[in-house]
C-alpha cells in the first residue's frame, strides 16, 4: 500500500496528539515537568540520606518540590490537566498559603510539644524561620497534587450527590464544638493533643460553608464523600514520603507523643498516622478560606478533587 508522504506525516501528527488507553482510562502523554521532578528527586533523595552533617535544611525543598512536580505530571498524563498546567503562575498560591497554614500548627504545638526538630540549634533564628518557612511551602502543592492523583487513579468519579443537606442547626453546632476541642487542646495537651487534627476544620469549614466557598461538611452532608476519600488518600502518600525521608535526614523532626509512643514507622508512632486523614482536611478548608476572603487572582481552578 502506497502513502504519501505527507498523509504520512499527518498521520503520525495525529498520533502523537492522541491520547493512550489503558483500563478504560485515556492516558495523556507526560509534560516536560515530570522529568524535572524526578531528575529532582533522584538527585536530592541519595544525597540527603549519604551526606554527612547539616543538609537537610538544603535539600528538604529541592526534593519536595521533585516530587510536587512529578505527581502534577502523572496527574496531567492521567486526567489532561493538573493544578500546575490549569494555574500556571497561580500554582504559586499554594506555596504562599502553605506558608501561614503550617506556622499556625507549629503554634500550637508550642503548647502541645509533639515534635521538635534536631538540629534547630545549629541555625540562628532568622535562618531557621527562614528556612523552615521555604519547607512549609511544600505542604499543600504536595497534598492536593497527590489527592487529585489517587482520586484519578482510583476512578473516583464526579457523580451527582442525593438530594440531601446538612441542617443548618448542625452547622451551627458544629463550629462551637471545634472551639471547645482546640480549648481542650490548650489547656491539657496531655490528654486532648489529638483533637488538634480535627478541631480547625470544624472552626473553619463551617465558615466556608456560610460563607458560600467550598465546604467538605455540605458535600458530605450531601452524600458526596469523593473528595474526602481523594485527600485522605493523597495525604497518606504524603505521610509515607514525609516519614520515610525524614528518617535518614538532618536536620529532622522527632515525636513526643503521649501514649502512644510504639510501635513506630520511621519516627512517627503507627497511631499518629491516623492523623494525617483529618490534617488533609483542615488543609482544605484553609486554603479556601483564604482563596475566599483574599480574592486569590488565578486560584479558582487549582484544586479538582
Amino acid at each position: 500500500m502506497h502513502i504519501e508522504g505527507g498523509h504520512l506525516r499527518e498521520m503520525d501528527r495525529k498520533m502523537d496528539n492522541t491520547p493512550m488507553t489503558h483500563g478504560g482510562r485515556k492516558w495523556h502523554h507526560p509534560p516536560l515537568h515530570l522529568w524535572l521532578g524526578l531528575a529532582l528527586v533522584a538527585i536530592c533523595w541519595p544525597l540527603n540520606w549519604c551526606m554527612q552533617g547539616m543538609r537537610t535544611h538544603l535539600l528538604f525543598v529541592p526534593l519536595w518540590l521533585g516530587y510536587c512536580l512529578s505527581v502534577d505530571a502523572l496527574v496531567a498524563s492521567c486526567k489532561g490537566s493538573s493544578p500546575l498546567t490549569r494555574g500556571g503562575w497561580a500554582y504559586g498560591w499554594l506555596f504562599v498559603l502553605s506558608v501561614p497554614a503550617w506556622w499556625l500548627f507549629e503554634t500550637i504545638n508550642l503548647r502541645t510539644q509533639n515534635w521538635q526538630y534536631l538540629g534547630r540549634e545549629e541555625v540562628s533564628t532568622l535562618a531557621y524561620v527562614v528556612l523552615a518557612s521555604l519547607s512549609f511551602s511544600t505542604v499543600m502543592p504536595a497534598v492536593f497534587t497527590s489527592a487529585e492523583l489517587v482520586g484519578c487513579a482510583l476512578h473516583v468519579r464526579r457523580e451527582s450527590p442525593p438530594e440531601r443537606r446538612m441542617g443548618q442547626g448542625a452547622l451551627v453546632a458544629v463550629l462551637p464544638l471545634g472551639c471547645v476541642m482546640l480549648g481542650l487542646v490548650l489547656l491539657l495537651p496531655k490528654y486532648f493533643f489529638p483533637l488538634v487534627w480535627l478541631s480547625l476544620f470544624l472552626i473553619v469549614d463551617p465558615i466556608n460553608a456560610w460563607t458560600g466557598r467550598n465546604s467538605l461538611l455540605l458535600e458530605v452532608g450531601r452524600g458526596n464523600w469523593r473528595q474526602v476519600w481523594a485527600l485522605w488518600g493523597g495525604v497518606m502518600l504524603c505521610a509515607l514520603f514525609w516519614e520515610m525521608w525524614n528518617y535518614w535526614s538532618y536536620p529532622k523532626w522527632i515525636y513526643q507523643v503521649p501514649f502512644v509512643g510504639r510501635p513506630r514507622l520511621f519516627e512517627m508512632p503507627v497511631l499518629g498516622y491516623l492523623g494525617y486523614l483529618p490534617f488533609a482536611m483542615e488543609l482544605y478548608a484553609l486554603f479556601h478560606l483564604a482563596k475566599g476572603t483574599f480574592r486569590l487572582r488565578g486560584a479558582q481552578r487549582l484544586l479538582e478533587l
